[in-house]
């Protein structure tokens, strides 16, 4: 498994917070050992031209997904193929404000962030009611079973 977290966000970040995160969402969705996964954290003006380039929308996001090998989850005995899961940018600065606006810490909606990025990757998606159902479902299980407490509440789109 092999799992990068490059941070050039100008903030501190517990990248293996982070890692850990994935390691665990890996298992729990039956991923391949090798599966691969980049985290990139970035600043407000980095994750702005990105979401500019990528989603043709202005200004800063807090997560983006950009999936490679078109994985899927797996399930219990059939792991998904070894593949390039694909790559993750967050805002830790977008993140910070989510949180505060929230009303938990900043690591956790990072943890929150990189779950929902994740789930993006493996073909979740929340644009129609049933969807986002699905996914914040599972994003909320998975989250509180990692934290080992309650997960805080979504303040992703």
């Amino acid at each position: 498994m092999s799992i990068e977290v490059n941070n050039e966000s100008g903030l501190e970040v517990d990248a293996e917070a982070l890692v850990r995160l994935a390691r665990f969402v890996f298992d729990r969705l039956w991923l391949h050992p090798q599966t691969e996964l980049s985290i990139l954290l970035v600043d407000e003006e980095a994750m702005e031209r990105l979401h500019l380039e990528l989603m043709d929308e202005p200004g800063p996001t807090d997560v983006l997904s950009v999936p490679m090998d078109e994985l899927t989850p797996g399930a219990p005995g059939r792991p998904t193929p070894q593949g390039m899961l694909g790559d993750i940018a967050i805002c830790p600065q977008v993140a910070a404000q989510q949180a505060e606006r929230g009303g938990h810490a900043a690591d956790d909606e990072l943890l929150l962030l990189a779950t929902h990025g994740i789930l993006h990757l493996l073909g979740f998606d929340h644009a129609e009611p049933e969807e986002r159902e699905e996914m914040f479902t599972l994003q909320r299980e998975l989250l509180t079973e990692f934290l080992g407490r309650p997960a805080p509440s979504e303040t992703v789109a």
